[in-house]
């Protein structure tokens, strides 16, 4: 009998069948990689300190950029210091942000401190230029105070567990997450892209050398959407800050809100010394007021707002009681104190007023306390030139004939007067010896001076 079965057993075609199905299902599964559309490429650039400020001019730009569909958003970090609570909340809406983010550290020399740390962990592709660096020698969690040991631990592991993610999603080391989380770390481009995987996806020269390395790049967005970039021949176009994110940004400098309740400090006191109708107070309060929204941005640790305040006492009240210098000494020792630590380091690294300003302001107020302490000193030491005191020993005019009692014209005004020696005829010039009851007693310049 003839076996009509087939050359292939049955078996060895359904094996075939489940390799197959195996094979297909991821490719079912995984959604296709999409070429980014050819929408605008933005660029935004923050120099300065990281605050509520910044967030809010960055998070219009990652508005924009999501309406524009944009090819990219491209934030260049050319400044250190940040305020630890703004910039984790920063970070985490560029890690869920459905356009792709490119976190730039620009230009060489640049040191991007904790925020770099954070939104280059956050972006889905980090770049640096050569000779920057990123991270601070401090924890990148800010402190919790006020808890047990057990919830900052919770804190500690958690800002590290979201570091760590972010890169493990992005094929970047996560190695050095916990470390700068709980006690600081920092690294330069050369150490972040020697690790293994890498910390950094690209080391850029400048902004095209950075487009050029950006074309053909695959980024997975929020949700697991994949795009591909397309960026090779293309100009970025910035997005600038209107011009109350400018003013909002420029009072959060910590140098300029220093500077500004100094000037505010001087505009009042001379409000104070020299009546002006309301000029200079009104100019002080608008200082005051720009300071303080400044200050509202930062962790202003106000116990050396305060100091500032009083130093700016200390010297006033040098004018005005003879400390011989020792009030203005003690002042410009509690206002350099109180500037240089003005600011909470612990919540807010890299943000310092420059020591410049601190050393420009102390000088200033030096000089003008050393001058006013000798215009004091040295009115002090002339003898009375106002008043009725003043007008002993000056020559008098002789209006209305002196027998012995007539009228004299000194200092601007007609006086009663009593001659001390006889009479004196109109027009001749007598010496004042003495005030009495809005009564001067005079001496003829020939007289010898009495006892």
């Amino acid at each position: 009998m003839r076996n009509f079965a087939p050359h292939w057993p049955v078996w060895r075609i359904v094996r075939a069948a489940i390799y197959l199905v195996f094979a297909i299902l991821p490719l079912l599964a995984a959604p296709p990689a999409q070429a980014q559309a050819d929408g605008p490429i933005y660029t935004v650039a923050v120099d300065g300190v990281i605050t509520r400020y910044t967030v809010g001019y960055l998070r219009r730009a990652l508005s924009e950029a999501e309406a524009a569909q944009a090819t990219a958003l491209i934030i260049r970090l050319g400044g250190e210091g940040a305020v630890l609570r703004d910039v984790r909340g920063l970070a985490a809406d560029i890690a869920a942000a459905q356009v792709p983010v490119v976190v730039y550290v620009a230009p060489s020399g640049t040191d991007s401190g904790a925020a770099g740390a954070w939104l280059l962990s956050a972006a889905h592709l980090a770049a640096m230029a050569p000779g920057t660096s990123f991270g601070v020698a401090t924890p990148l969690a800010e402190p919790v105070t006020g808890v047990s040991v057990q919830v900052r631990d919770l804190f500690l592991a958690e800002v590290t567990r979201q570091i760590a993610t972010w890169n493990r999603d992005r094929g970047r080391s996560d190695a050095w997450a916990a470390r700068a989380a709980s006690e600081g770390a920092i690294f330069t481009n050369e150490q972040a892209a020697a690790l293994n995987p890498p910390a950094v996806d690209i080391v850029a020269r400048d902004e095209q050398d950075l487009l050029v390395s950006l074309e053909g790049r695959a980024v997975t967005l929020e949700g697991g959407r994949q795009v591909i970039l397309h960026t090779l021949g293309r100009a970025a176009r910035p997005l600038e800050p209107s011009l109350w994110e400018q003013l909002l940004l420029l009072l959060s400098d910590p140098t300029i809100a220093f500077l500004l309740l100094v000037m505010a400090g001087v505009a009042i006191y001379a409000e104070f010394a020299t009546p002006t109708v309301g000029v200079l107070a009104g100019i002080g309060s608008v200082l005051l007021i720009s300071s303080l929204i400044g200050m509202l941005a930062l962790p202003v640790q106000w116990l050396s707002f305060f100091g500032i305040l009083i130093a700016f006492g200390l010297v006033a009240t040098d004018l005005f009681v003879p400390s011989h210098g020792a009030l203005t000494v003690v002042g410009l020792i509690v206002l350099v104190v109180s500037a240089i630590t003005l600011f909470d380091a612990a919540q807010a690294p890299g943000v310092v007023v420059a020591f410049w300003a601190i050393a420009l302001v102390a000088l200033v107020v030096a000089g003008f306390a050393a001058v006013g302490v000798y215009m004091v000193v040295r009115t002090r030491s002339r003898p009375v030139t106002t008043g009725q005191e003043g007008m002993i020993d000056r020559l008098a005019e002789v209006r209305h004939r002196l027998a012995p009692e007539g009228m004299v014209f000194v200092d601007g005004a007609l006086w009663r007067a009593v001659c001390e020696s006889g009479a004196a005829e109109v027009g001749e010039y007598v010496r004042v010896t003495g005030v009495y009851d809005l009564r001067l007693t005079v001496r003829r310049q020939d007289d010898p001076p009495a006892g």
